[in-house]
């Protein structure tokens, strides 16, 4: 069974993405006549973004290799896509057929010691990881804060939060962190379809999570980039923490995470508690600082 399927073509995205733009929102007049499903019809559409019913149609139920980009923008206007799903849907319109093709593996699961050091120069929870969502290398605050997720031995986010039953205590809001690392699992797998690893978690994860299953089905995309997240650490307690992150143009397909509280809020205090904690711990920097000494 391929689980890593587009958020264009099917059922369920016909209806979602159509019936999210209303009339009035597209600039269309209301007639006033009854429709059996909200928002736009297929026509509607199509009369916005310039095209066919016909050619809507068929890009409407996956047929979009090929597609000029300027169509694709069009479509993207026409539906209010968010700058995500609209690079979404050009990535797939990229994609060369995957038949005879070879598969390509994640990026890379270890971080050269410069950029260990930099992480732990860092007064705050820093974390690098793939586009696998392997925490494949962070500083002591980083892993102090994601602690029950590096008990693995290849900690990965994904995994922890959908087959981890800690995950629920550990997310404040734990359907949001789901709903929103399936959509950001399904954009990576949209710009790099012939990735063997990322296809391989997602099928693990349709597997053996029925939350992983109802949120995949959602077909939303999601790109992280800065946000607010609350974690319950199990030694300190809730922590409010604005995490913002930053791609290593030296680091293909790896990114680095940081997390700070607001300035005199408890979360605030809370991780000066957590540092004070990670100083009594066994654990070293990270989980990739063995293979980062090995390549200074």
């Amino acid at each position: 069974m391929t689980w890593v399927t587009s958020l264009w073509g099917g059922g369920t995205v016909r209806t979602s993405r159509r019936a999210n733009v209303s009339l009035a929102q597209a600039g269309l007049p209301d007639f006033g006549d009854e429709r059996r499903v909200p928002g736009l019809r297929r026509e509607e559409v199509a009369q916005l973004a310039g095209v066919s019913v016909d050619y809507y149609t068929r890009l409407e139920r996956g047929n979009i290799h090929g597609a000029s980009e300027g169509v694709l923008n069009a479509v993207a206007r026409a539906l209010h896509l968010t700058d995500v799903e609209r690079d979404h849907l050009l990535d797939l319109a990229r994609t060369p057929a995957a038949a005879g093709m070879p598969a390509r593996t994640t990026a890379a699961v270890a971080v050269r010691a410069s950029v260990q050091r930099v992480l732990d120069s860092l007064a705050m929870p820093a974390v690098v990881y793939n586009s696998r969502h392997d925490l494949v290398a962070s500083n002591l605050l980083g892993r102090a804060l994601f602690s029950p997720h590096f008990d693995s031995d290849r900690p990965n986010m994904a995994r922890f939060i959908f087959l981890d039953s800690r995950a629920k205590d550990y997310y404040a809001d734990w359907p949001l962190a789901c709903s929103l690392t399936a959509a950001m699992l399904r954009y990576e797998a949209g710009r790099d379809p012939l990735n063997a690893e990322i296809t391989e978690l997602i099928g693990e994860l349709a597997t053996r999570s029925p939350q992983f299953r109802k949120d995949w089905a959602d077909q939303d995309v999601h790109e992280h980039r800065t946000g607010r997240k609350v974690y319950i650490h199990p030694e300190v307690g809730a922590m409010d923490l604005t995490y913002d992150v930053f791609e290593m143009p030296g680091e293909p397909g790896l990114s680095i995470s940081t997390y700070t509280p607001d300035e005199g809020t408890e979360s605030a205090d809370k991780l000066i508690l957590l540092a004070s904690w990670a100083a009594t711990q066994e654990f070293g920097s990270g989980p990739s600082q063995a293979e980062a000494e090995k390549g200074a």
